[in-house]
Order: C-alpha cells, then structure tokens, then sequence
C-alpha cells in the first residue's frame, strides 16, 4: 500500500445479498480518492483502500446513502454498538413482517377458495393492501435501488410479481365491466402477491439467524480473554490492572484457577495449566520456571509467576480470533441457487412480455390493445416465481427437519450445498473421533497387590495435581478396602509422587521414577499412552496404561466415509504415537500430529491448494481457526460453543457417524432443489409461450390470466409434494 493512503473497516447497514454488497462497493469506488472497496456481507463490513487526502468518511458515508445502504463511521466501539443495534432492528422487523404475511394469507387463502363473487374481491382486496403496504413494501424499494445499479435480483423478482399480480386483480376489482363487457371474468390473484410474499420472508428470517449465529462466534472467542490481570509492581506490591494497560515486560501473579491473561514465560512457580482450549488436549500441561503459557488457558492449583512476552492483540488467542473473523470474511459468498436462475429469468419474462405485446398490436393493431394487454399479462403471471419461490425454501425447510430428527443441526443452505461437494473429510481427534477424557485403559497387576495397596494409591493420587491422577483416582472408585494412613506426602516434579504409610514407601509415576527407586520398567513404544507405574520400594505392584478412548463407532463412520469415495485425514495437537494408534484403530487414511491451531489452519488451506474440497470436523477452540477455513465446517454437539458457532454444521449426539449421514442429506437435499427448479423451469418453458399466445393463429389456443394462474399453482403443489419426498427414507 503506499504511504499516503490507508485502509479502514467500516460497518455497512442494509445489504442482505450478493447484489447489495457490489452495490456498496460500485458506489465507494466512485469516490475520489478511493483505490478498492472488499464488502464482508458475513460481518457486513467493507474495507476500504483509500487517500485520506482526498476521500474523507463522510464522504463515503453520503455515497454510500445514495445507494440506500448505511456506513457507520464513528470510532470503533460505538460503531459496534450502532451496528448491533441496527441488526437487532432489522431482524425484529423482519420477523414481524414475517408474521403479519402468515396472518394474512391464511384467511386470504380460505376467501380465494370461496365462489368467485364481487364481494370476495373486495375482502382479497382488503386483507392484501395492508400486506402489500408493510409486508412486501420493502421488496420494491430494494428493486429499485437495484435498478438504479443496473441489476435484477430476487427482489427484483419478487417486486414485479407481486406488483403485476396485485394490480391486474386490482383493475379487475375496481372495473368489473370493463372485463365482462368483453366476454372476460374480472381477474383475481391476490393469493400471489401473498403467497410469493410470505414465502420469501420465512427464507430471509431463516438467513438472518444463521448470520448472527455465526457472528457470536466472534464475540464468543473475545469473552475467553480475562478483563484484568494481578500485575507485580517494581516495589513488589501487586495490583489488578485492565488488560488494555498492560506491556511487554510485565509481571503478572497467576494465581489457582485462574486464566493466563498473556503469552509469556513462567519465572517462578509450578501448577498444571489447562490449555485444551488451544492445543485441544484433555490431559493439562505441568508448567515449571522458563515453560512458556498461553493467554486464555487455565491455571490448575498451583501459583505462576509470569513475564508477558505478547500481549493484547499479538496474543495466540487474538490471533485465533483474528484468523476466525477473516477466514468467514475471505469466504466468496455462496449464491442461492435461485439467484443464478431469476438473475436471467426476471429480464427475460419481463422482455418477452413486452414482446408479446408488441408483436399482437403488430398483427392486430390497436384492436388487438385488450389482447395484447391480456396477453403480456398472462405471461406475467403464468412466470410468478411461486415455483421459484418455494424450491428452494421448502427442500430446505424439509432438508433441516429431517437433519433434526437424525441429530444433525444445519444452519443454512450454503452448508448443504458444499457438503456434497466435499472430497476430504478432515477430522479432529480429541472429543471427534476420541471420547475426549483421560481414562484408564488398561491395568495390569503385579504379585503382591492387595486392595490395601489399591487404597492407599486412590488416596496418594487424590493428592496429586498430576494432570494423570484424577484418571488413575477414578479407575479406583470400586476399591472397598480401607487406605492404611499416609505418613508422609511429596511431590516429585516431572516425575511423580512418593508417600510413606505403614512404614514403607509407596510410589507412582513415569519410568524414571521407577528407575529412581530401583525398579526399572520398560515402556512399549509407539502404543500413543501414557503408562503410569505404582510401587512399594523396589517392588513393582501395578501397571496403568492412561489414554483418550477411540468413540465405539468411529472406525465404522470412517468406512462408511471410504465407501462413499471421501478421504479422510487427522490433524492433532497431540504426539505422532497417538494419533498413529487412532489411525490404526479407525482405518484414517493420513495423519498430521503436534500441531497448534494456525498449523491446522495451514493444513486445511493447503488440502485446498491442492484442488480438494475439505470438510473439518472439530470439537474445541482450536480447532476453530481451521474450522473457519475449510469448505465446510462441523462440530460435534458435546464440543464448545464456539466451534458449534463457528461451524455451518454441528453433529448434536457427536456420533461421528452423523457425517456420511450429513453429505448423504446434502446430496438428496440439493438433487430435490435443482429438480423442483428444473420442473418449475419447464412450466414456464411451456406455460410462457402458450400464455404469449403462440399457438392462437394456428387453433386459437390462449391461456387467459385465470388459467394461468391455475398452472401456475398446480407448479407451486408438485414442487412442494417434490420437496416432502426428502422426509421419506433412510440416510
């Protein structure tokens, strides 16, 4: 960038699609001074590459106004707050509108099914202008603005269906004679205006709660910072200081079961720290003088005192946060599949209905004028987008209902559109394929073990701040026998611990322990556990073999996965040994071990390089940075919150075998969507020219409005029935 220009981030109130997004930009860069303009529709933000010289904010801010959008420019914070507030707006309206278009179609369908009479129009009539008047009004206003850009949209499609319907049936209402003078019955079809309104409403509201959804993820990872830190003075008093205040250099107090609140070197102290919500490993890490932490891990029970070596903004979480909010942003937005088809479709109908037009004053003159309007008309109306309409939402409706019902929670159509997409299946091994706890998976007995010696163990490991002996504790809970007292307690850093009871000396810990106390044990190699060993002197008593369980059914979720032509790799903070025993017990094609969450972030992006398509399938924290990058996202229900905010997908009973069953629902979803457009396109392919009046000089065959809009509703039914289909059937 060169020196004189910058780049700021700005809010952007009132886009909710693609064409909205190219608007704001094609208005700020006609700007002076203004080099680029790149809209995040997901964080509805745009950043822009400008000379500070020459374009100013508020000079964005009016341009931007210009084209009916809002540019927030205050400081950071009370933009944030503006712009919350303004979505909060938004949605509730939208909700609201929603509603009123239900409560009015509802009788409005009932009166449309009543005997055609002159007083049922006038109650169509009453019940649809309150409904066109706060319910759609907003459709038309963005159809203009679109216009005004030079581009059609969904609302642009909406807007003259509604508008052609609701003003046809409006001029049969008021001139009832001038149609039946002609041997015409009077047209009404405000059921189309309703029922296109009502409909695309339910798929805004739908869109709206999956985009906030995913912008909690952000805010979720930002409350994971503590909001003060016990800071040591050079006097070497301690006071509690807001983390905004704090340098490099300083010392901070972490005292038990607190968070770490910078990157930063221990100086004095011992404790285990919690960092699975970075590395994603249950077992907690022992920390001793020149160990390095992590802000947002947990201190166990022991004291730290701690250099901050990054803090604020260049911690390792805020850089997971930072990664997470441009991964969403970087994402090219998926366009709705009915975009793609009414962004030709719109002025297509629109041209051949003025075509229609021309060509019978053409041939008639202008005593063909109530033809020719009739017409241009019933092509209007016979290409209403109620099958256009509802392909989408309803396969979509039907599609997510039958995920709930397997426990699979799917937020919005671009996850099912991509899933089915996907060739490699990148999964998580803590919490994903693994239960996600330290337990004992084995024990192996020695000569001379009494329940006494098991006892006294339970009480020396309950002791214990090992990040292994709660697991050895509660392997031993069925043990009766009384624990002889413990004389003597000591703690052996990096190896164990020891105690005296009954005279004698009991231990338990690693290898080098029982070499320590003259019992040297071998530990097998590459078997991915972790082996504790319990003693009595020089003797031996009892073997533990502590590890994270494979889930029951992970191996046949991977076969399934196999059977069905997807790759499937592992990634892992955890050592090569374990995840090569996951590997084996699962059938996982490929692993990746010992890596943080950036490195797993940079193996999903480097599949991608490759030409695949990658699925990523977390539980934890960190597993979010890599979960943001990938084609699609899934977290597994019993993981954190912020993977579930993070992901498009989430696997509510995480049952791993909830994922083939997932693409399987994407496949049957989207094959329905693109068959319910494909029949909702033949009907018009058909309908249109029929309705143009194609075949009248050969047979006299027409379709007049009424007849249209009959084939026009028999196509809104078969793509419904199509879309029901989807509840049916096994995944």
């Amino acid at each position: 960038m060169e020196p004189n220009r910058k780049t700021d981030t700005f809010p952007v109130m009132g886009m909710h699609c693609a064409a909205c997004a190219h608007n704001v930009e094609r208005m700020l860069l006609g700007v002076d001074g203004v080099a680029a303009a790149t809209v995040n529709l997901a964080a509805a933000t745009v950043a822009v590459d400008y000379d500070p010289a020459r374009a100013t904010p508020e000079a964005m801010k009016a341009a931007v106004g210009r084209a009916g959008f809002g540019l927030i420019t205050e400081d950071p914070d009370t933009a944030e707050r503006q712009k919350a507030e303004a979505e909060r707006r938004y949605r509730r309206s939208l909700s609201r509108r929603c509603m009123v278009a239900w409560c009015l179609t509802a009788p409005l369908m009932a009166v449309m099914l009543l005997a055609h009479t002159a007083w049922t129009d006038w109650l169509a009539l009453a019940l649809t202008l309150p409904l066109l008047a706060y319910s759609t009004w907003p459709f038309f206003t963005a159809a203009v603005r679109a216009a005004r850009a030079g581009q059609t949209n969904m609302d642009t499609l909406v807007a003259v269906s509604t508008g052609i319907a609701f003003l046809f049936s409006l001029a049969g209402t008021l001139l009832p004679d001038a149609w039946t003078a002609r041997g015409l019955t009077p047209p009404c079809y405000y059921e189309a205006t309703a029922m296109i309104t009502a409909f695309v409403l339910t798929g805004k509201v739908m869109e709206e709660r999956a985009k906030h959804r995913t912008g909690e993820a952000i805010r979720a990872l930002m409350g994971l910072q503590p909001r003060t830190a016990r800071v040591v003075l050079p006097d070497g008093t301690e006071a509690d200081r807001p983390l905004a205040v704090l340098a490099k250099g300083d010392r901070i107090r972490v005292r038990p079961g607190e968070q770490v609140a910078v990157d930063g070197r221990v100086l004095d102290g011992t404790s285990a720290v919690d960092e699975s919500m970075i590395s994603g490993e249950p077992l907690a890490v022992e920390k001793a003088a020149g160990d390095a932490v992590l802000a947002g891990t947990v201190n166990g029970r022991g004291t730290l005192l701690v250099e901050a070596r990054e803090v604020g903004a260049t911690t390792v979480l805020a850089g997971i946060v930072k990664a997470v909010h441009d991964a969403q942003g970087s994402k090219a937005p998926v366009e709705r599949i009915v975009d793609r088809v009414t962004a030709v479709f719109v002025p297509v109908v629109l041209g051949l209905a003025l075509l229609t037009f021309i060509v019978w004053l053409a041939v008639g003159g202008w005593d063909a004028l109530p033809r020719a309007v009739l017409s241009a008309v019933s092509v209007t109306v016979i290409a209403c987008p109620c099958a256009l309409g509802l392909a989408t939402p309803t396969a979509l409706m039907v599609g997510i209902g039958r995920g709930a019902q397997a426990h699979i929670y799917i937020k919005d159509a671009v996850a099912l559109e991509q899933l089915r997409r996907v060739d490699t299946v990148v999964l998580d091994k803590t919490g994903t394929v693994t239960e996600g706890r330290p337990e004992v998976v084995s024990r192996h007995d020695e000569p001379g073990l009494t329940p006494a010696d098991l006892a006294l163990l339970r009480a020396m490991e309950q002791r214990s701040e090992h990040p292994t002996a709660e697991a050895v504790a509660a392997s031993l809970t069925d043990v009766s026998a009384p624990a002889p007292a413990i004389e003597a307690f000591e703690s052996l850093t990096g190896r164990g611990i020891r105690a005296t009871a009954a005279g004698a000396v009991y231990w338990a810990g690693n290898e080098r322990l029982a070499a320590d106390m003259g019992c040297p044990v071998a530990v097998p190699d590459a078997d991915g556990l972790t082996h504790v060993f319990f003693g009595r002197g020089e003797h031996l008593l009892a073997r533990f073999a502590i590890g994270d369980r494979v889930k029951p059914h992970s191996a046949e979720a991977v076969g399934r996965l196999h059977r069905m032509g997807r790759q499937v790799v592992l990634l892992t903070g955890d050592n090569a040994a374990s995840a090569a025993a996951v590997c084996r017990a699962t059938g996982i094609d490929h692993y990746e071990a010992g890596l943080l969450p950036a490195d797993k972030e940079a193996a999903v992006r480097r599949m991608q390089a490759e030409g695949r398509v990658v699925a990523m399938a977390g539980d934890g924290i960190n597993d979010s940075q890599a979960l943001a990058a990938a084609d699609i996202s899934v977290a597994m229900g019993r993981g954190t919150d912020i993977a579930r905010s993070v992901a498009q997908l989430t696997l509510m009973t995480s049952d791993l075998r909830l994922l083939p069953q997932a693409i399987r629902l994407s496949e049957r979803t989207v094959g329905t969507i693109r068959r319910n457009l494909f029949w909702a396109c033949i009907y018009n392919a058909v309908g249109i020219p029929l309705a143009a009046g194609a075949l009248y000089p050969l047979w006299g065959l027409t379709l007049t409005p009424a007849v249209s809009a009959a084939c026009m509703a028999f196509s809104s039914v078969s793509v419904v029935t199509s879309s029901l289909l989807l509840a049916r059937g096994r995944l």
